[in-house]
């Protein structure tokens, strides 16, 4: 048996190569973006849970606000991070008891509340991001600078077109 064959028997199948080859390219590429996406996805999950004893979610908050030092509002939060309001409350409610978050009244409407890092927030996640920025660059180590370059610049296209396509099937429904 010739090498190649050998580690083509040993590689975990994937979604998008258990289709025949005759099966739409469209869909493979897609199945493929999933794929990875699950991939680096899980990685992180498992490495944020075992490493800091932290969810996806919460890391994902926090560094929200650590790009935010005036804090951000809940419907701020929720749009940052594409989830229901609900489940913004949830998360801030656990934090704010953890003491990693607070919430102050907002300057402009006392109604609405601002959510910022406190300082053990602040030091907590500093921890996390040079461990998570090293496990983002092992899983990308097997591409080059300009492989990742381009890679962003046809997954960036990639945005376009789907977008462009939500923009027709919204034109279609309004009809």
């Amino acid at each position: 048996m010739m090498e190649h064959e050998h580690i083509a028997e040993a590689a975990p199948t994937d979604r998008e190569s258990a289709l025949d080859r005759d099966d739409k390219l469209e869909l493979r590429v897609w199945l493929r973006l999933l794929t990875c996406a699950n991939l680096i996805e899980g990685r992180v999950r498992a490495g944020l849970r075992e490493t800091f004893s932290i969810t996806l979610p919460r890391f994902d908050l926090l560094a929200q606000l650590d790009r935010a030092p005036d804090g951000l509002t809940m419907g701020e939060l929720s749009d940052r991070l594409m989830v229901s309001n609900g489940n913004i409350t949830g998360l801030v409610d656990r934090l704010v008891a953890e003491g990693l978050i607070a919430r102050a009244p907002s300057p402009d409407d006392r109604r609405r509340s601002r959510v910022k890092l406190t300082q053990a927030g602040k030091r907590a996640f500093d921890a996390m991001t040079p461990v998570h920025e090293r496990w983002i660059d092992e899983l990308l180590a097997g591409l080059t600078r300009a492989e990742m370059a381009e890679l962003l610049a046809l997954l960036a296209k990639l945005k376009r077109s789907v977008q462009a396509a939500e923009n027709v099937g919204k034109q279609k429904e309004s009809k």
